[in-house]
């Protein structure tokens, strides 16, 4: 893959829809722009960074103003794709948090212009030294980003192995909302649930999620769709998916979100941390996936915002 953007563009440009950029720090982003939709995507990472439907004020997917956007570094915000595993390495310390897949480069393979005015992206992660160190097995990770009045994302893994594989994942998507005291989670009410931030109690859901603290949630053996409830901005966000078994609920709170110094002030001066909330499709603990040899998983969500 070359890493000129003026390649990209001459390769894979629509005109109304898509074009490359380089940024100051080294990344190459497209940036999508149609009659639906804006999103803007870093190469690196193959990471969705923002996506705001024209219909919304504000954009449905959440970045930090203080993200950091630098050659092997993750994204604050935005889409990160959690992958071969989803939290720490099974029994190497030393390997990155939630994989590799968010950090390195992937190649973009197609674009296209859809009837009805939506755009297409896809992409392919690019193996290298490292990460067939790390995962050294043979498959292939696809991305592919349909941005318009919803955002539609499917992560495919197929398995090049004369083996199974088995991976852990998740689209840990960032999302902006008006405050986080205020936003509830709907659509997980009964469901059990891995409570980090309690030592990794077993729990049952009751009712809706709301916040007063910080919550690190695995919502085990659930397939449901989930609505994500904002009345300062006055709308719902829903997430419906297909591939998944788990949710994960995530807000750092005032503590960790400033220990980890990347959060940005937010638009109301009270901490970035207040106006995003995570509510992540994947499959982690109970519900790794094993993808047998010659065999293809897809992970697929789809994103819309609507008002209330």
């Amino acid at each position: 893959m070359s890493n000129s953007s003026d390649v990209l563009n001459n390769r894979f440009a629509i005109p109304g829809h898509l074009g490359f950029r380089d940024d100051p720090g080294g990344l190459i982003f497209a940036e999508i722009d149609n009659a639906h939709a804006t999103a803007s995507v870093c190469l690196q990472g193959g990471h969705l960074v923002t996506w705001r439907p024209k219909e919304q004020a504000e954009p449905v997917v959440w970045v930090s103003e203080a993200a950091k956007y630098a050659p092997g570094k993750s994204i604050r915000g935005g889409v990160p794709i959690c992958w071969p595993w989803f939290g720490p390495h099974a029994s190497e310390g030393g390997f990155p948090g939630h994989g590799y897949a968010r950090t390195v480069m992937w190649e973009v393979v197609s674009s296209q212009a859809l009837e009805g005015g939506a755009t297409e992206l896809a992409l392919v992660l690019l193996q290298n030294e490292q990460t067939r160190a790390q995962f050294p097995r043979a498959c292939r990770l696809e991305l592919t980003l349909t941005v318009g009045t919803s955002l539609r994302v499917e992560l495919a893994t197929t398995n090049l192995d004369s083996e199974a594989i088995e991976i852990g994942e998740a689209l840990h998507t960032y999302f902006r909302i008006g405050d986080i005291g205020q936003t509830r989670v709907l659509g997980l009410a009964g469901g059990e649930y891995v409570d980090k931030v309690d030592g990794g109690a077993r729990k049952r859901q009751e009712g809706a999620i709301a916040f007063q603290g910080e919550v690190d949630r695995v919502y085990v053996n659930s397939a449901a769709e989930c609505v994500i409830e904002d009345p300062l901005l006055a709308r719902r966000i829903r997430i419906a998916k297909f591939g998944s078994a788990s949710t994960v609920v995530w807000t750092p709170w005032l503590e960790k979100a400033e220990k980890m110094g990347d959060f940005g002030p937010g638009k109301a001066g009270q901490g970035g941390w207040r106006e995003m909330v995570c509510v992540e499709s994947g499959n982690a603990l109970d519900n790794v996936v094993s993808v047998p040899a010659g065999g293809r998983h897809a992970l697929t969500v789809t994103y819309t915002a609507e008002a209330i």
